[in-house]
């Protein structure tokens, strides 16, 4: 079976949206455990340039389902930016991956050298498919799970390599 666009993409979206909700759920029973406010994790950062891990998970799946849209020759569906809790940071990953198995393998047939164009910030920036799928969107997602995965980690949250991929 040849790979297809949606082969590549979807699946590897999924999978890490799943491990990424893991990490989460790692997150809160790290802080029930240890007896502290939630929010203490939600709000942290790496560093004070970066975004606390809400904002993370939010790009996370706004990159997924921005990048399968694209691909799939779709518009984004929106989500509000508003969660501040890690139930409702469940609820935006599972609405999330909930769209991604939704799509139509079919919608993401043509040719990979196809040319795609993406406004970011008022720029413009020109893709082939496939160069937008391998340079922009799967590292784009990778480090916003790594940035949140790095967050939590860094907090005490007991989480290692195998979550991170998935329950290898």
């Amino acid at each position: 079976m040849p790979l297809t666009m949606h082969a590549i993409s979807v699946p590897v979206f999924v999978r890490a949206l799943k491990a990424l909700d893991a990490l989460l759920t790692r997150g809160e029973e790290s802080a029930a455990a240890r007896g502290f406010d939630p929010a203490v994790l939600l709000n942290s950062r790496l560093a004070p340039d970066m975004f606390p891990l809400t904002r993370q998970v939010q790009i996370a799946s706004d990159g997924a389902k921005g990048g399968a849209a694209r691909l799939a020759g779709q518009t984004p569906p929106v989500f509000p930016d508003t969660e501040t809790t890690f139930a409702e940071l469940h609820e935006r990953i599972a609405k999330t991956i909930a769209w991604l198995e939704g799509l139509d393998p079919a919608a993401f047939d043509g040719d990979p050298d196809a040319a795609l164009v993406l406004s970011l910030g008022g720029q413009e920036f020109s893709f082939t498919r496939q160069s937008f799928l391998f340079a922009f969107v799967l590292p784009n997602m990778y480090f916003h799970v790594s940035a949140a995965y790095n967050i939590l980690r860094h907090n005490g949250v007991a989480v290692g390599k195998r979550d991170f991929l998935g329950g290898l």
